[in-house]
């Protein structure tokens, strides 16, 4: 939105609605008053999806906003008076236009402090002079890590970007410093992998990547000169997990099955992971027998698992059984197909990172999932079910839409185009608000 205030935000405002309780109490009396008590209301962040992002309602809200502020839609959705200004008092995080912690970060400034890094990175990776510092400043570098680590998939990349660099900045520093001891040189190329891979999955969250894969290739040096087989691989999946979304399959099988190989005798999740990105890329391709393959293999895999130092890191770096669920569900999911088995495992998937308390929690992997599961309830031609499956995501605030997130909702909303139920007043509504949800957004995690 800009600068510009809907002529619906002003009006809100001149009836005293300055929150979205506020608004939701109004609504309420609005519903009564036309015999509609028991009628569906819009969730908080709906309602700011509505003020600061210039989403339409949904027809089914419309004539209770109406009855509420006493004008049409059409005259509500038009630009306020030329000078107007806003006091609407959004939900922590939701509104792109109000400086909240994880928001406030200008997605053009991500990507200039993130460029330095990478040439920062590549000068280290071209010509350090890695030699050989005190036990205190690996242990806090190890808490920042692990810190870092556990963060990563549950705070938007804005809250943690600049610690993540900084993080990166002084492993770099300490590599090149000369002053590292023999036995601390591998432990310090681990963390400087493990940050230059977080660093690299947060340029693909913010659509870079070609920057993604140059600081991969940086997290991959340091991998190969800690000798970490588990790290090596992982950063093989990552360069897939690029390619995957930017849309190139051949590439993103390439990786995953380079990775595969690397894993193929550790008994960590990593290699269980290489296959999933490997049945995902495959789908893309049409490759069943592939997608089959792989998940079958992975599934296999799964019970031998012993976890590792990665896995014991956790986040990014280890594949719990709810991810691989998930992306199971996606590779039959890409190659279109539905059914009522392949639904009852996508909620599955979605029950299981129903809990954000749970250590393996990740809001990105929540929304891809129920990306997945309105795909299939759509494939099976229910679109009351598919617009119920999508709808927590297309409320998520702007700073928890990353790349990734964004492709699988315009997944669905491309469904919805060849869909026999386009035409349906549900179907055209969804797809309009989906059109509008990559707007005004910095950046987050997605796998």
């Amino acid at each position: 939105m800009g600068d510009i205030v809907l002529f619906f935000r002003y009006t809100c405002e001149a009836h005293g609605l300055r929150h979205p309780d506020d608004f939701l109490s109004k609504y309420r009396e609005a519903a009564a008053r036309l015999g509609l008590q028991n009628t569906d209301e819009p969730a908080p962040k709906t309602i700011e999806g509505w003020i600061y992002e210039g989403r339409k309602p949904q027809r089914v809200f419309r004539p209770v906003i109406v009855e509420m502020l006493g004008h049409s839609i059409e005259a509500l959705w038009t630009d306020a008076p030329e000078g107007t200004t806003s006091q609407f008092v959004p939900l922590t995080g939701a509104s792109p236009t109000t400086p909240h912690a994880d928001s406030d970060v200008d997605l053009d400034d991500m990507k200039r402090t993130g460029a330095m890094a990478v040439r920062r990175a590549k000068d280290f990776l071209l010509g350090a002079d890695r030699e050989r510092v005190g036990e205190d400043t690996f242990g806090l570098l190890d808490d920042e890590v692990q810190r870092l680590v556990a963060a990563y998939p549950r705070e938007p990349l804005s809250v943690i970007w600049d610690d993540l660099l900084e993080a990166q900045e002084q492993v770099f520093r300490l590599l090149e410093g000369g002053r590292v001891r023999p036995s601390q040189l591998r432990d310090l190329n681990v963390k400087g992998a493990v940050l230059s891979f977080m660093v690299a999955k947060g340029f693909n969250d913010m659509e870079v990547p070609h920057q993604a894969m140059t600081m991969t290739r940086v997290a991959a040096a340091c991998a190969r000169d800690a000798e970490h087989a588990g790290l090596i691989a992982l950063t093989d999946g990552l360069k897939s997990l690029i390619a995957y979304w930017a849309d190139k399959p051949t590439d993103a099988y390439h990786y995953a099955s380079q990775g595969a190989a690397t894993a193929e005798h550790l008994h960590g999740t990593v290699g269980l992971w290489l296959l999933g990105l490997r049945a995902r890329a495959a789908a893309v391709l049409g490759d069943e027998e592939t997608v089959r393959a792989a998940s079958q293999q992975a599934a296999d895999r799964r019970e031998r698992v012993i976890h590792d130092d990665l896995d014991e890191l956790g986040g990014l770096f280890t594949y719990a059984p709810e991810k691989q669920l998930y992306y199971t569900v996606e590779a039959e999911t890409l190659l279109g197909h539905g059914g009522a088995q392949l639904a009852a495992q996508a909620e599955q998937a979605v029950q299981g990172f129903s809990d954000p308390s749970a250590p393996t929690w990740a809001f990105g992997d929540l929304a891809g999932s129920q990306c997945d599961l309105a795909l299939i309830r759509l494939f099976g031609g229910d679109l009351d079910g598919a617009a119920e499956a999508i709808r927590p995501v297309l409320d998520l605030s702007a700073s928890h839409r990353n790349a990734g997130i964004v492709m699988s909702a315009m997944r669905v909303r491309h469904a919805l185009m060849s869909s026999p139920a386009q035409g349906a007043v549900v179907a055209r509504d969804l797809r309009a608000e989906i059109e509008a949800f990559p707007a005004s957004r910095p950046a987050l995690p997605h796998g």
